[in-house]
């Protein structure tokens, strides 16, 4: 099924930079979102499931991925947001990207997470928001993306810990 779900991903070079190939989920989500759901929900076992709490998605392709697993599986969902974008009062963390540096929000809470955003690169963005929500005192259950777009054999982790996706393409 992954397969069939991976030719609705657009690619389009030099965008939003040059020397940047971007994937473009939205025809996949225009068309497909109940089988990306699925496939999503595939990544964990009912056990691991049964011990999650809420879903934590990533301003702001993982918000549309995890309010929608989410409310498919009858959990809470939790938004790391941008800086400014949530009330107070907020756990804040800036982290270096490739190309600048950004910073993540988040709402005080507790809970067993399942971190959920669209894509794994360079690991920078979810290692932060992995930490906002440690640092916000919830634990984490797992840690999923869509996709995984390093190149190299060696599995996804952050911390240690596994990052299962939908596609990889390395």
């Amino acid at each position: 099924m992954n397969d069939s779900l991976k030719r609705h991903i657009i690619e389009t070079r030099d965008f939003p930079e040059p020397g940047i190939l971007f994937r473009d989920f939205s025809p996949l989500l225009r068309h497909h979102f109940p089988q990306t759901l699925d496939a999503l929900d595939a990544l964990l076992t009912e056990a691991e499931w049964r011990s999650i709490d809420a879903i934590a998605g990533v301003d702001a392709r993982g918000f549309v991925l995890g309010a929608g697993l989410a409310a498919r599986r009858r959990l809470g969902f939790i938004p790391i947001r941008k800086a400014g974008k949530l009330p107070p009062p907020v756990r804040q963390l800036s982290y270096k990207l490739e190309y600048g540096e950004a910073t993540l929000e988040m709402q005080q809470g507790r809970g067993n997470l399942l971190l959920l955003d669209d894509v794994f690169a360079t690991g920078g963005t979810l290692a932060a928001a992995a930490d906002l929500c440690i640092a916000s005192g919830h634990s984490l259950a797992a840690i999923a993306v869509l996709a995984d777009l390093r190149l190299g054999g060696e599995p996804a982790q952050v911390h240690g810990a596994p990052v299962r996706s939908v596609f990889h393409y390395g």
